[in-house]
């Protein structure tokens, strides 16, 4: 049975590197554990290392990491859903927020559990995701400090996640008059300027991060050691923090090329055969590991002798050729996973997940 092991050392390892990063330059920082999908023992390792603030998008994590801790520090890191008010008020002691009519509904239900519900604003600089366009931001500003049981602790930002777009210097320079804006305009200290993640990693030992950009929001480095943009390792992370294990379930020295009339699989690919392969013949393992848990796409095998050949809603074929590395039925293989096919595997309620 396929599983996904998590070495508790090399995350600890890879946290504690960061987090001395981030002291070094007056940096706070908040892990975000969404590619963990909730699953409740992970997030206790998590919580473990001494992490004093947790971001997630789904209110059903934050739920359990507050049944976890109830004094951690929790962030909603998307722009709440209306019908998702009230268990954001209840799960988040912050918020991110692009939306003043959400903002006000979070207010009133704030008022109703007798709490200050903390917001961050987000700023459209150019990724066009969530944010408020620039030109509207003072008055959008304007509006919010005037709600009840509302606090605004910070401005953000987000790039890089829809269309690539580079959190350079010049626009981290930007959100930082921003808050250079509001603080002059209302009198009002913002404490947190968000504008830090994983891929805005680099710009620190690059000498290029705006002093203004005090507080980042990381998982992908912490949990695969590699920065987002280039996917190079950091020299002194771990990028094997999370590893994936299927079983050989079948294999059988198979044709190369298949037989009979063709059609399209059940991704909806045709084949082109290559005939100069005909009567050729190679190992071939099928994994208990299908595309319902993970795309073939999002993993590499360690072994670099193996290749896949394709995949189906269970099962994903390899090709072993000569088996030179005697390969039986009931070995396990083992696989590398990019952050996209860590976020599959975790939410795979099909996989196991072991800690080591």
């Amino acid at each position: 049975m396929a599983f996904l092991a998590l070495n508790t050392d090399k995350l600890k390892e890879n946290y504690q590197y960061l987090d001395a990063l981030f002291k070094e330059h007056n940096i706070e920082w908040a892990v975000v554990s969404k590619v963990l999908c909730g699953h409740k023992s992970y997030l206790e390792e998590v919580i473990n290392l001494g992490v004093k603030q947790v971001c997630d998008s789904r209110v059903s994590n934050l739920k359990t990491i507050k049944s976890i801790a109830p004094e951690m520090e929790t962030v909603y890191i998307k722009p709440p859903a209306k019908r998702a008010i009230k268990s954001i008020v209840q799960y988040a002691d912050i918020s991110m927020n692009t939306e003043f009519e959400t903002i006000k509904l979070l207010s009133k239900e704030a008022q109703k559990q007798k709490k200050t519900h903390k917001v961050i604003i987000m700023i459209e600089l150019g990724e066009l995701r969530e944010g408020v366009l620039r030109e509207e931001f003072i008055d959008f500003y304007a509006k919010i400090f005037e709600l009840p049981n509302i606090e605004v602790v910070g401005i953000g930002t987000n790039l890089t996640c829809l269309y690539g777009v580079l959190p350079n210097h010049d626009k981290l320079i930007q959100l930082s008059l921003y808050e250079q804006l509001i603080e002059a305009k209302f009198n009002k200290m913002i404490p947190y300027v968000s504008g830090g993640s994983s891929v805005t990693i680099p710009l620190i030992d690059q000498g290029l991060l705006p002093e203004a950009i005090n507080h980042f929001r990381v998982g992908e480095t912490l949990f695969l050691g590699t920065e987002p943009y280039t996917n190079q390792q950091y020299k002194d992370m771990h990028t094997d923090v999370f590893q994936l294990y299927a079983e050989i379930i079948e294999l059988i020295e198979k044709p190369v090329v298949p037989m009979g009339e063709f059609g399209v699989n059940v991704e909806g690919k045709a084949y082109e055969i290559d005939e100069e392969k005909l009567g050729e013949t190679s190992y071939r393992a099928i994994i208990d590991l299908g595309l319902l848990d993970v795309e073939e796409t999002h993993i590499e095998p360690v072994n670099p002798k193996l290749n896949f050949v394709g995949a189906s809603s269970d099962m994903i074929v390899i090709d072993l050729g000569n088996n030179e590395d005697n390969y039986k039925v009931g070995d396990l293989l083992e696989f590398k996973l990019d952050y996209m096919g860590a976020l599959r595997v975790l939410n795979s309620r099909y996989i196991d997940k072991v800690k080591r």
